[in-house]
């Protein structure tokens, strides 16, 4: 169930997760066990049944990886879904060992490389090491520039920094240009002086006269390593985010089966409370913290608005964070809207929406430790609220969200998680495999669909309609077809060449339009524009048409994102002409 996010970490490759353990042989494994069988039951016996297992955990020394995991994911469920302000407590001492704990195993010199997996990263007491992007290595630099280095241990391509650093190293040029085997950290430590190596190199990358996207593209070319040593505070074991009320589980969790997605979006809206600017920065970071320790990077955190995150309460001790987009960082044709989502404080997932008219792109990404938790009515809230921002009626979902190219998505079986909420394949032919499926299900008490259906079932987008009157317009809809059908255009009437595509739709739709001529230079515009190229009758359009459409482009352009996809909404004739495009591969 996961969004488009980049992930970071590519140093290394994995063996397959979760991480299978043998039968319980000693008190630990037996204690860790019935922890687990207890963190989903609720009521006072079990409440006090945990807790004595927890102090008896406490007390019992580690001296394998796999039993600091497994005790470190259970006391991170129980934090989010405790049973008692007793218990919270317990989870929140027993995880303060968690450093100390890696400490005696690293004396022991025990190999902890299975705690770096992206799915573990982010423990307390280790790091994370990766070709950071320019954005998160400039925000972690201005944070805590003393737990970040250069890892040279990983370089290899000595060509990009041959290319690069002679813009600011003096004479380096001489030596890159016609040896072999350069002493590149050499030429850094005598440049850079007493400035520790990586606070040198975004100084210098900073001052830059160039754009921020130009500085990102070379700084991001060199491929180089960086080590963040994070803090308590900044690890999976211990960040924590907004938490009005804690919620105290007492009851059964909401089961998948007791969730109707219809009845959740007939309740009341909830209450979108937007955060000061220092607050929104806090809430980024918060964000950026919780990606980057788990080798992620996701662009509506990276490059959120901090004038303009608002924050809800779902109830269940569950808060949203949301954020978007300022205009120089907007996508040309979608709205972008990110979320951040935290469980009694505890940061358990996040969720990516992209819009365009009244159809959302959905990436729902809820951390593995979490899983077991009430996934179902989290997503069903976190649809009601992006529903009630944006105004959408039909949730998408990629391929790869159901197991396509995604083997933890076959093995958890996402295609029936969404499928028991509502949602269908785009295609006929996985429609008509999915009811054969469903028939064997219900007739055959123990059947599984094997995972090469499984497969075949995750091949093309599902969807979600709330509109009866308008299920199937989106279907076969990819808005990368639309950016298919402009270089097709490019390529037959203007020679290939971006620039003159871009200065002919400018002139055509500036004229056309009643728009500002300020916005002339703007960058979302202007590949606005070209797609509008691509329409032929737009000359042909009312005025009326005409005036509703620079209303939707000034609110892309300048405006707020949420205006932006209702004012698109209105606008009947351009969205059909981009479904249209879009629709056509």
């Amino acid at each position: 169930m996961g969004g488009s996010q980049q992930n970071l970490f590519a140093g290394r490759s994995w063996p397959n997760f979760p991480i299978r353990l043998l039968v319980p042989t000693n008190p630990l494994e037996r204690a860790l066990d019935q922890v687990h069988q207890l963190k989903t039951q609720f009521g006072p016996r079990q409440a006090r049944q945990i807790e004595l297992l927890l102090k008896r955990v406490a007390r019992l020394q580690i001296e394998e990886p796999n039993l600091l995991i497994r005790l470190h994911e259970l006391l991170l469920f129980i934090r989010a879904y405790p049973h008692n302000s007793k218990v919270l407590k317990l989870s929140e001492s027993i995880l303060r060992t968690i450093p100390e704990r890696i400490s005696k195993l690293l004396e022991a010199e025990v190999d902890l490389v299975t705690l770096e997996h992206p799915e573990l990263s982010g423990m307390a007491g280790m790091s994370v090491t990766d070709t950071f992007s320019f954005p998160i290595v400039s925000w972690l630099q201005k944070r805590e520039p003393s737990r970040l280095s250069v890892f040279w241990d990983w370089f290899e391509d000595e060509n990009r920094i041959g290319e690069t650093w002679p813009r600011f190293i003096p004479l380096l040029q001489e030596d890159t240009f016609v040896e072999a085997n350069i002493p590149f950290r050499k030429w850094l430590r005598n440049a850079r002086g007493k400035t520790a190596e990586v606070e040198w190199l975004m100084k210098r990358f900073s001052g830059m006269g160039a754009s921020e996207p130009e500085k990102a593209e070379l700084y991001n070319s060199q491929k180089l390593y960086v080590q963040w040593r994070y803090s308590y505070r900044d690890s999976r074991t211990g960040m924590r985010g907004p938490v009005r009320k804690l919620f105290f589980h007492d009851a059964p969790l909401i089961q998948r089966r007791d969730v109707r997605l219809t009845e959740e979006f007939s309740k009341p809206t909830v209450d979108l409370n937007k955060l000061s600017f220092a607050e929104g920065q806090r809430a980024i970071d918060d964000a950026l913290r919780a990606s980057t320790v788990r080798y992620r990077e996701l662009y509506g955190f990276t490059n959120a608005d901090f004038g303009s995150v608002s924050q809800t309460s779902l109830g269940r001790g569950v808060e949203l964070v949301l954020f978007t987009l300022p205009p120089d960082r907007r996508l040309p044709l979608r709205a972008y809207h990110a979320v951040m989502i935290y469980k009694n404080g505890v940061p358990i997932g996040y969720f990516e929406g992209l819009s365009l008219f009244d159809r959302m792109e959905s990436g729902f990404n809820l951390y593995y430790t979490f899983r077991e938790g009430e996934t179902a009515w989290l997503y069903a809230r976190v649809l009601h609220v992006m529903r009630q921002l944006t105004g959408v009626s039909s949730f998408a979902l990629d391929p790869y969200q159901i197991g396509h190219e995604n083997e933890e998505g076959i093995q958890s079986g996402a295609f029936w998680f969404y499928r028991k909420l509502g949602f269908r394949s785009t295609r006929d032919t996985i429609r008509k495999l999915s009811e054969i499926e469903e028939t064997k299900i219900s007739s055959r008490t123990k059947y599984r669909t094997a995972s090469a259906t499984l497969r075949k079932l995750a091949e093309a987008p599902m969807i979600l309609d709330l509109d009866e009157g308008r299920k199937g317009d989106w279907d076969q809809f990819q808005v990368r077809n639309v950016g298919l059908a402009v270089q097709h255009l490019m390529a037959a009437k203007f020679n290939g060449e971006a620039q003159q595509i871009r200065e002919q739709a400018v002139r055509s739709i500036m004229k056309l339009l009643d728009l500002p001529a300020t916005i002339r230079s703007n960058k979302t515009f202007i590949e606005f524009a070209v797609v509008l190229l691509l329409i032929p009758d737009l000359k042909r359009w009312s005025d009326a048409e005409k005036a509703l459409l620079s209303r939707v482009i000034l609110q892309k352009c300048r405006g707020d994102e949420g205006r932006y996809l209702r004012l698109m909404q209105k606008h009947a004739r351009l969205r059909d002409a981009l479904i249209n495009l879009g629709s056509s591969s």
